[in-house]
């Protein structure tokens, strides 16, 4: 019997064929091959949301070719990722390509190894309707929000803009966060540290806390100067020493959100970035002797479950490597929360026998990093926790109270793997400073070395990362785990967010789109009805509601709300206020304004159309450069030619554009003069990406070489020598017959 094996992703298809064998074809459906149109609304309200769906435009060839290979095999099985955009794709193609329901199947595995794969094919399954339907739900709503609100927002502030239902709640998370930012007034506060030598010579850093009966904050340097006059020749005596044992606990494996966060905070990855790579080490990494093989389990998840088998491996590992002590007496288990899918395990290694640094050699930089992450991270949530010495002194000094902790790590347990970066803890009464204290007695008196008192001022909260905002959209339960980086794309490409730097700052447009949206659809942008419209996605997931009913309902509402503001806010335009900039109008003197085009900011003059200068702007806000002027001169009227930069490269433009729109390709050179006319031979690339070297006068001149033009002449007839690619092996480029 001959089994055909569909999957997602292309980048899996060699991984899964190496586990399986004779018997199995792999192919990819590369995601979707079905959606709504996107030239109309494609959803018949009418008719119980009954979607349209098409093939998606570009798909025809690959359909035909998947028919093909189905109608080859005895059985067909679909191996689509294990989610709810998954099964959607595998229902999908069970349609698309006409299948058979006895002879189409459904596996799905949570990890790419040969044993899991196997154990999947021994247990086919259905198409999960509810799965399916719950997508569709999620689809539909999201096409309802975009086609009936997208219309209503180009009447009142822009053509071309568009809504979405999650990403109209994130927008709204930055917005508020910026009017957070605008409002913040800055508090004056002051810290005083005192610097203490006991009658042994041994030094202590205490920090004011307050008096005996309560902490007080200094707000000002009149209260500052006093405190320190007050202890600057003062006999700062112990009243009270507390010694404890603290125990730290590891932390549960990664989720998608908390993987994201974690990998934004350490290495400055932004979410796309970070699921890409999680992607690459999910589908499958060459390692050499053990071929392609999946290093973790799905990175989309909100669940912090692992596998009984997994548990046990990691608990073998531990022992093995690190001692019996170091694994706790009864398993670590991390509860979750109420709203979680709990669909897949946790984030982890397929092998954690497989460490880092047995296999850094066969990972790219970012792959090693995030693998590092999340090896490290689930050993250590399995081990045992942190045990730490620590000690707090209480001093009093003229009434003025002074803290000092301190703590040593007593038994290291998890922190032996993850961790030991965070070893600063944070008590109601000051800082605990790692390293052991001098050993002090009650009643004991010190001499202050040094006081010094520093004026400080609160900040403003900072505007969010990929990193943050992912973190409270997973906190309030705003969209899932696969919907987090799309979501982020969208509302910088739509023009809503910006980035500056690693932040994300909203634009006027999506300050305004929020302010409208609050004013007119209170429940589409509303966090507890987004939240409760994901569990509705979930009921509908595990067959407790359904899915057309909870569509008609949320539908019966947004109607509403959108005849009730078209009536109440009429078709007037709301202004979008301009930016005022720094920079000077050299031709009218006016202070030009900030503006958004389709290629990115500008600077405009504000006395537009009298005037019309403008000034491209980089992403933060500054003018560019004028473009450098060559040494080249335009080969059609003479004029000089400009270097600029384009989406292929840097290339020579016309200063006549757009009267000449003359153009030469930047092309780096080979350092060797033609053969054949003596011009500069430049380096080149062929469609298929391949280097080859060319005179730049091509086609006028003919010559060109995929080998590599050497800086030497041909002993025997004068002419340039060429390299060959593949070895030491020299010959004539006039080809005179000299080779070496």
């Amino acid at each position: 019997m001959s089994t055909l094996v569909i999957v997602e992703s292309p980048t899996k298809v060699s991984t899964i064929k190496s586990f399986l064998g004779k018997g199995y074809k792999v192919v990819a459906s590369k995601g979707h091959i079905r959606d709504l149109p996107k030239s109309k609304f494609g959803v018949d309200i009418e008719n119980g949301f009954e979607p349209q769906y098409i093939n998606i435009r570009g798909k025809g060839d690959l359909i035909k070719e998947l028919k093909k290979e189905a109608k080859k095999a005895d059985k067909v099985l679909l191996a689509t990722d294990p989610d709810r955009e998954g099964e959607a794709i595998s229902w999908h193609l069970s349609i698309a390509l006409g299948l058979e329901p006895e002879k189409v199947k459904r596996i799905s595995f949570n990890e790419i190894t040969k044993n899991t794969l196997k154990e999947a094919i021994n247990h086919p399954r259905d198409i999960d309707e509810n799965l399916v339907n719950a997508q569709q739900a999620r689809r539909i709503l999201d096409r309802i929000v975009g086609y009936k609100l997208s219309p209503f927002l180009w009447k009142k502030i822009k053509n071309g803009l568009s809504a979405g239902r999650v990403q109209s709640v994130a927008t709204r998370i930055i917005v508020e966060r910026e009017k957070e930012i605008r409002d913040f007034q800055s508090k004056e506060y002051w810290n005083i540290n005192a610097i203490l030598k006991n009658a042994s010579g041994e030094v202590v850093t205490a920090k004011y806390y307050g008096d005996k009966s309560k902490k007080l904050d200094i707000t000002n340097g009149t209260d500052a100067s006093r405190i320190v006059e007050q202890c600057k020749d003062g006999i700062f005596s112990v009243f009270d020493v507390k010694n404890s044992v603290t125990h730290r606990k590891p932390q549960a494996p990664y989720t998608t959100s908390t993987m994201q966060q974690d990998a934004n905070r350490r290495f400055g990855f932004r979410a796309q970035r970070t699921m890409m790579v999680a992607q690459e080490l999910y589908e499958g990494i060459n390692l050499g002797d053990r071929a392609s093989h999946g290093l973790i389990t799905y990175m989309r998840t909100d669940s912090l479950r692992i596998s009984d088998e997994a548990r046990d491996n990691a608990k073998k590992f531990i022992i093995e490597r690190f001692g019996k002590e170091y694994y706790p007496s009864t398993p670590n288990i991390y509860k979750m929360k109420k709203s979680s899918q709990d669909a897949h395990e946790a984030i982890r290694p397929t092998d954690v026998t497989l460490t880092p640094e047995m296999i850094k050699n066969k990972l790219s930089a970012d792959q090693y990093k995030i693998y590092k992450m999340i090896w490290q991270r689930f050993i250590a949530s399995q081990m045992k926790h942190a045990d730490f010495d620590t000690i707090q002194y209480k001093f009093d000094c003229q009434g003025n109270v002074f803290v000092a902790g301190g703590y040593v790590v007593k038994f290291p347990g998890y922190l032996t793997v993850y961790g030991a970066e965070k070893d600063v803890e944070e008590t109601e009464n000051g800082d605990m400073t790692a390293g052991k204290l001098p050993a002090l007695s009650m009643n004991e008196g010190l001499k202050a070395e040094k006081i010094t008192s520093e004026q400080k001022f609160t900040e403003p909260p900072l505007r969010y990362t990929d990193g943050t905002l992912t973190k409270v959209l997973a906190e309030m339960g705003v969209g899932r785990p696969s919907t987090f980086v799309p979501t982020i794309t969208t509302i910088i490409s739509r023009g809503y967010v910006e980035r500056t730097g690693k932040f994300l700052k909203p634009t006027n447009i999506g300050e305004i789109t929020v302010d409208l949206m609050m004013e007119s659809f209170s429940n589409i942008i509303d966090y507890s009805y987004t939240a409760q419209m994901e569990e509705s996605l979930e009921d509908i997931c595990a067959g407790e509601a359904d899915y057309k009913k909870v569509l008609q309902s949320f539908y019966d509402d947004f109607i509403e709300q959108l005849h009730g503001a078209e009536k109440t806010l009429g078709t007037e335009r709301i202004e979008i206020p301009s930016i005022e900039t720094d920079i000077i109008c050299e031709k009218c003197g006016a202070k030009m304004v900030e503006k958004s085009g389709r290629f990115g900011k500008f600077a405009a003059c504000p006395n537009y159309p009298a005037c019309k200068n403008t000034k491209k702007l980089t992403q933060s806000g500054k003018v560019e450069k004028e473009p450098e002027v060559s040494d080249k001169k335009c080969p059609k009227c003479g004029s000089d030619m400009i270097l600029r930069s384009g989406a292929y490269g840097n290339f020579y433009a016309c200063s006549k554009y757009p009267e000449c729109k003359t153009t030469i390709a930047c092309l780096k050179e080979a350092g060797v003069n033609c053969p054949d006319c003596g011009k500069r031979i430049v380096i080149k690339q062929g469609k298929s990406k391949r280097t080859f070297y060319s005179c730049e006068d091509y086609p006028t001149c003919s010559f060109s070489s995929w080998d590599i033009p050497q800086n030497r002449k041909c002993p025997k007839c004068g002419s340039i020598v060429l390299k060959k690619k593949s070895k030491e092996a020299y010959y004539c480029a006039n080809k005179c017959g000299w080779k070496e």
